[in-house]
């Protein structure tokens, strides 16, 4: 079993910056793939990004790319997102999760752990 506790969410102005923070305790942190999601109201929700087990690679979902950033410290058992350029539309609930395959994936049904999420409201 693992825990998941996100932070960082917030109030932000269009066009600025967040970093959310996501700790992890129980098993061993490195040995899970880790992803960001995001719910916003009224909405399904949707991949942001994900990070294999040594951060070396990562995936994101195209409206993201190159304004947000996925990294890992696996000596602090945290995954980090950094949020660029932020847009009132990417107004939502932002969740971390966990899962042990070694693949990253895309779908939410393929994690087995979640964080509890945190709000991010960009105002216009």
């Amino acid at each position: 079993q693992v825990q998941l506790v996100e932070s960082g969410g917030g109030l932000v102005q269009a066009g600025g910056s967040l970093r959310l923070s996501c700790a992890a305790s129980g098993r061993t942190f490195s040995s899970y793939t880790m992803g960001w999601f995001r719910q916003a109201p009224g909405k399904e929700r949707e991949f942001v990004a994900a990070i294999t087990r040594s951060g070396g690679r990562t995936y994101y979902t195209d409206s993201v790319k190159g304004r947000f950033t996925i990294s890992r410290d696996n000596a602090k058992n945290t995954v980090y997102l950094q949020m660029n350029s932020l847009k009132p539309e990417e107004t939502a609930v932002y969740y971390c999760a966990g899962r042990t395959p070694r693949l990253t994936s895309p779908r939410g049904l393929d994690y087995d752990y979640w964080g509890q999420g945190t709000q991010v409201t960009v105002s216009s």
